[in-house]
């Protein structure tokens, strides 16, 4: 079946801030380290992805579904937390980076996923994970950022396992979008005994959807879905199990894919580097 992705309609917002972006009229703002996990577990056809559909009210993406994740906390980078599998220094080179702007993209991958979907990556030591348990008020605290991630692992005697997660891709933000995000996309197995969390305080719907089946209603306008969000569930559809889609990890190069947009009179086109297929243009006349 041919997976590519259909031309899409161009968001509201983008073709005034496309051309204040080539006038040279509006200046990009920074793009905000971030991260996100695919949290897969195993179903009877294969892995299914764990899936938010972020809160209309929400200023970026409202209304579409995500993947558990968020920007990095300054403090992810100061704090160093306990640690078990590769170092920050051995991620700063798989992601493209610095050791210390590594500690934190996987710091950030690591809470986001705990304080959104409630799964912890994290064990007494590098061998076994946190039993199951409520985290409810510890979960409501780290959003809060009444303490640092660091300070929870060591006041509860756990270290981040960040040999659990495995390294997909890397997303910046179009320059012409108002909310920037410089986004590192990792994939993870759900932890044996551990359950994501059915209501998540950003979302007003959770969902365990096979790559086919969320690409297929992606693509029938079911399911309103960002580029990063589709392409990575596109890539992940060989994958028949969510140890095979972590040994897929291990395979792939992560470069940075930035969307950017051409201007031929009143056409906009916007493409995706390295993703030729995956293209958003329309007619819009001055």
């Amino acid at each position: 079946m041919d997976q590519r992705a259909p031309s899409l309609p161009m968001p509201p917002g983008w073709p005034a801030r496309i051309r204040a972006v080539a006038a040279g009229e509006l200046t990009p703002p920074e793009p905000k380290p971030s991260a996100t996990v695919v949290l897969l577990r195993d179903g009877a056809d294969g892995p299914q992805a764990y899936l938010l559909r972020r809160r209309t009210s929400m200023a970026f993406a409202g209304g579409m579904y995500a993947y558990p994740g968020g920007g990095v906390d300054s403090r992810d980078a100061e704090a160093a937390p306990g640690w078990a599998g590769p170092t920050p220094a051995e991620w700063g080179e798989r992601l493209g980076t610095d050791a210390r702007t590594a500690q934190a993209v996987v710091c950030a991958a690591v809470r986001e996923t705990f304080e959104e979907a409630g799964v912890l990556l994290a064990g007494p030591d590098e061998r076994t994970v946190a039993e199951a348990r409520d985290w409810t008020a510890e979960r409501a605290a780290l959003e809060a950022r009444e303490f640092s991630f660091a300070e929870f692992l060591a006041k509860h005697g756990l270290v981040l396992r960040s040999d659990l997660l495995g390294a997909w891709a890397r997303w910046i933000t179009p320059a012409f979008e108002e909310r920037r995000f410089d986004t590192w996309f990792f994939v993870a197995a759900m932890p044996s005994g551990q359950s994501a969390a059915l209501e998540v305080g950003e979302a007003d719907r959770v969902a365990w959807l096979s790559p086919a089946e969320a690409v297929a209603g992606h693509a029938e306008g079911r399911y309103g879905m960002m580029p990063p969000t589709v392409t990575v569930l596109r890539e992940l559809l060989p994958a028949r199990s969510a140890a095979e889609a972590l040994a897929a990890a291990a395979e792939r190069t992560v470069r940075p894919v930035l969307g950017k947009a051409e201007v031929a009179g009143d056409r906009m086109t916007v493409r995706w580097s390295g993703y030729d297929e995956l293209t958003i243009d329309g007619e819009f006349p001055v």
